[in-house]
C-alpha cells in the first residue's frame, strides 16, 4: 500500500488532474471577471467591493496554483493552497444550500444556467480535498512533468 501512495506516476496524474482543474477554473474567471463578481454576489455573503476584490485575485491564485502543481514548483504549498480554497468553496456551497439558494456554483463556468449547487458538488469537492491532502502529505517526489519526461526521453 505504501508503494501505491508514493507511486510517481499516480502522484503525477493527481497533480495534473487537480492542477488542470484549477487552471481551467482560473482561466474562465480571468476571462470574464464581471460574471465572476456576479457569481460571488449570488452567494449573498459579501458586498460588491469585496466580491470585486475576490474576483480580481482568486482566479490568478487558482491559475498559478494549478500551474505550480503540474510543473512541480512548490507542489506541497500549491496543494495546500488548493485544499484551503476547496474547503472554502465547500463551506460556501453548503452555506448556500442550507439557506435555500438556487444558484450555480461559479466554479468552471460563469454561465448562470450551468449546473446548480447541490450535495453532489460538496461530495466532488470533498474528493478533491482528499486528493489535495494526499499531495500535501506524500513524501518528496519527482512527480512533475519536467522530471517525468526528462527521465523517460533518452
Amino acid at each position: 500500500m505504501k508503494s501505491l501512495l508514493s507511486n510517481t506516476v499516480l502522484i503525477l496524474l493527481i497533480r495534473v488532474f487537480l492542477g488542470g482543474l484549477f487552471i481551467l477554473s482560473g482561466l474562465d474567471k480571468i476571462s470574464n471577471p464581471q460574471a465572476f463578481v456576479a457569481s460571488i454576489l449570488n452567494y449573498k455573503i459579501v458586498g460588491t467591493s469585496s466580491a470585486t476584490l475576490i474576483a480580481t485575485i482568486l482566479p490568478f491564485v487558482e491559475f498559478l496554483c494549478g500551474l505550480s502543481l503540474i510543473f512541480g514548483i512548490y507542489p506541497r504549498a500549491s496543494a495546500l493552497l488548493i485544499v484551503i480554497m476547496l474547503i472554502g468553496f465547500t463551506v460556501l456551497v453548503a452555506s448556500a444550500l442550507f439557506r435555500g439558494l438556487d444558484i450555480s456554483c461559479g466554479c468552471f463556468t460563469q454561465d448562470v444556467n450551468a449546473s446548480k449547487i447541490g450535495y453532489e458538488k460538496i461530495l466532488e469537492n470533498c474528493g478533491m480535498i482528499l486528493l489535495g491532502v494526499w499531495l500535501v502529505l506524500v513524501p518528496k517526489s519527482d512527480a512533475d512533468l519536467f522530471r517525468f519526461f526528462r527521465k523517460r526521453i533518452p
